[in-house]
């Protein structure tokens, strides 16, 4: 009897032991990663790696898929592709939230979904970053309120740049729900091509969604005139700078110090006046029909 009592023990302790699916899947992601950061050393041919990358994210989206099963939300195909776009450090889309992104076409709506322990893993990764232009919370909730999440997780080649946040109704079911609307851009101004992005999470799953805003956001005039002013006035620094023999730092300075207050005096204005303009009502409809379709309804 004692035997028996110690082998269910010791098969008891090994299947406590064993890894989760998330743990191999992390387990094989870093592994690649460290394999082609080693082929990159060595100074492999580029055909190389670009082959041992693609076969790498190819096993990690087959993983990805066994672990989170078909997606199931209106509008959006049951099967997804790696969101990672680069198992390279040097590349660009290195470091995207592991999951698998949802979508019919190249410029509509896609989703990426992931589950809270892959989001709250990758989440920590970055609290604990150096850079701190890279740094975000711990916490999936605080995490959601910066652009900085969006842009890193879901962005590759753009940051994102919010405009407001929506006032959402949690869908029943849900454990949270938050909509922002903002854009993709690589440099300072106005983002006229918004996007509006809803982030769900249900039980283990972390659902974002990003669609084109529709309808298309309003240029409102009096945002848009505080830009003009702050370009104007840049653009002048930037010619004293241009025309000055030795360079002059300090208009340099001033050039970007006025193109950056003039980006943050838009996205203010725009935040203040867009809820009483008369597109806002359809633009919030979007935002809580895509969280409502993301629960399940």
């Amino acid at each position: 009897m004692r035997l028996i009592w110690t082998l269910l023990f010791m098969l008891a302790g090994g299947a406590a032991l064993a890894a989760s699916p998330e743990d191999d899947y992390i387990a094989a992601r870093d592994k690649a990663i460290s394999d082609i950061a080693a082929q990159e050393s060595a100074n492999a041919a580029v055909e190389t790696l670009d082959a041992q990358n693609t076969k790498a994210m190819a096993d990690l989206q087959t993983r990805l898929s066994a672990l989170l099963g078909p997606l199931a939300v209106k509008d959006f195909p049951a099967a997804g592709t790696i969101n990672l776009q680069s198992l390279s450090d040097s590349d660009i889309g290195f470091g995207m939230l592991d999951g698998l992104r949802y979508t019919t076409s190249d410029n509509g709506p896609s989703l990426v979904a992931t589950t809270r322990g892959l989001a709250e893993r990758w989440l920590k990764s970055r609290a604990d970053e150096t850079d701190e232009n890279l740094r975000l919370p711990a916490g999936i909730d605080a995490a959601l309120k910066l652009d900085a999440f969006y842009t890193q997780a879901i962005g590759a080649d753009a940051a994102f740049v919010s405009t407001l946040d929506f006032p959402l109704k949690k869908p029943e079911g849900a454990d949270m729900a938050f909509a922002r609307l903002g854009g993709w851009t690589q440099d300072v101004g106005p983002i006229y091509d918004q996007q509006v992005i809803v982030t769900l999470v249900k039980g283990d799953r972390v659902l974002i969604a990003e669609a084109p805003a529709a309808p298309p956001v309003p240029k409102i005039a009096a945002c848009d005139a505080l830009w003009t002013a702050a370009d104007a006035a840049a653009q002048k620094f930037q010619e004293a700078y241009q025309a000055s023999e030795l360079k002059d730092e300090k208009a340099y300075d001033a050039a970007n110090a006025a193109w950056e207050k003039g980006d943050g005096d838009y996205r203010t204005c725009m935040g203040e006046h867009l809820p009483g303009d008369p597109a806002f009502p359809a633009l919030l409809a979007h935002a809580q029909e895509l969280a409502d379709h993301m629960a399940g309804k």
